[in-house]
């Protein structure tokens, strides 16, 4: 039976959701027992009890802090994850009889642009499908009269991630599930940037929004409360209920992540996972990447075994390291070594040592 001091053993590379740090779940398992000393647990507390309210506002702050919003911008607490962010953008962005530009660059984009489509008229500005999403498009232009251009920072499944963030003649809504606070951004040249929690931020069942509130209430359009920013604006994440327990993790996590040293500190960090494990690939003569390097993902390491047929043996290898959560998207297959904030570095060692003693034996 493993207990709250027991080391976890598994290195977990999972890409969602992700591994969290073990003082994390220790915190969050206590306040499930019982929250602050208040003889009452985190599950069973009222979400408009003094307790939580606290806790909601030291979350959202901690956002604007870790990655210096803006003072006026509002930053939100919702659920559905980032499949309902697809549909939230439209209908809050998306002018009646308006147009919404789109980057395609993998299946949670091309998700996101199906959604729009929806509500109302949407172009694909560039799109990498053409080689299976293994590139970032470069060299397009953006609508000026677009109502707006939506963007994935990062993605998953392909292993590739936008480096820089386009000059933009219209507001940017960017969808940051896989990489927010894993790098330094600039809030402030977005309208709105949504994020699922399972990554980089806590467990499932949250999703942060951070919007441009001054860009809002203007598509002409009535919009269901539940789908209006507005409404979850003005009643400060807490419209209908909150995902409590996933609330608190994610400040938790947040916590954890200023006293490792804030963005700027995990950035260096996530670079030196991704630079490590990149190497061992490039170098090892029995794998290959599969994205073209200069979009590659610091995230999501995609990559293959060049001979299928040693398969069965590298997967028995890692797997008796103590390596999970390894095998791609079941889409595209190979393996996906997925580097969110909350995996040490000796995780990552190990794996490379794992791919580079199989190289010595099978090579």
């Amino acid at each position: 039976m493993t207990t709250a001091n027991t080391k976890i053993k598994k290195h977990n590379f999972s890409a969602g959701p992700s591994i969290l740090p073990q003082e994390v779940m220790q915190k969050a398992g206590k306040a499930v027992i019982e929250l602050d000393n208040i003889g009452l647990s985190l599950l069973e507390i009222s979400h408009r009890s003094k307790e939580f309210i606290s806790i909601m506002e030291k979350a959202r702050l901690l956002v604007k802090e870790l990655l210096g919003v803006p003072e006026n911008y509002q930053v939100l607490f919702l659920q559905g994850g980032a499949s309902l962010g697809f549909y939230f953008t439209p209908m809050n962005f998306l002018k009646e009889g308006g147009k919404a530009a789109y980057l395609k660059t993998g299946e949670w984009a091309t998700k996101a642009a199906k959604e729009a489509a929806l509500v109302g008229k949407t172009e694909i500005v560039a799109s990498s499908e053409d080689k299976n999403f293994n590139y970032i498009p470069k060299g397009y232009s953006i609508p000026n009269d677009a109502d707006y251009f939506h963007i994935t920072s990062n993605n998953t499944i392909f292993g590739t991630q936008l480096k820089t963030f386009p000059e933009s003649p219209v507001p940017v809504i960017c969808d940051m599930s896989s990489d927010i606070f894993s790098r330094k951004v600039d809030p402030s040249k977005f309208a709105m940037i949504y994020a699922g929690a399972q990554k980089n931020i806590g467990p499932a069942g949250a999703t942060i929004y951070i919007v441009n509130p001054d860009l809002l209430g203007k598509t002409g359009r009535k919009i269901p409360s539940m789908l209006d920013l507005q409404v979850h604006i003005k009643g400060e994440s807490m419209y209908n209920t909150p995902p409590v327990f996933a609330v608190y993790c994610c400040m938790l996590m947040l916590e954890w992540l200023k006293k490792t040293g804030g963005v700027e500190e995990i950035e260096k960090i996530n670079r030196q996972k991704a630079d490590l494990l990149y190497h061992e690939i490039d170098s090892n003569p029995l794998f290959k990447g599969t994205t073209e390097r200069t979009d590659r993902s610091d995230m999501n390491v995609t990559f293959v075994l060049l001979n299928e047929l040693l398969k069965d043996d590298f997967d028995k290898m890692w797997k008796e390291a103590g390596i999970s959560g390894l095998p791609g998207h079941r889409s595209v297959g190979g393996y996906r070594a997925s580097l969110y904030n909350a995996l040490p570095l000796e995780s990552v060692e190990l794996l490379a040592s794992v791919m580079k003693e199989f190289s010595q034996k099978k090579g």
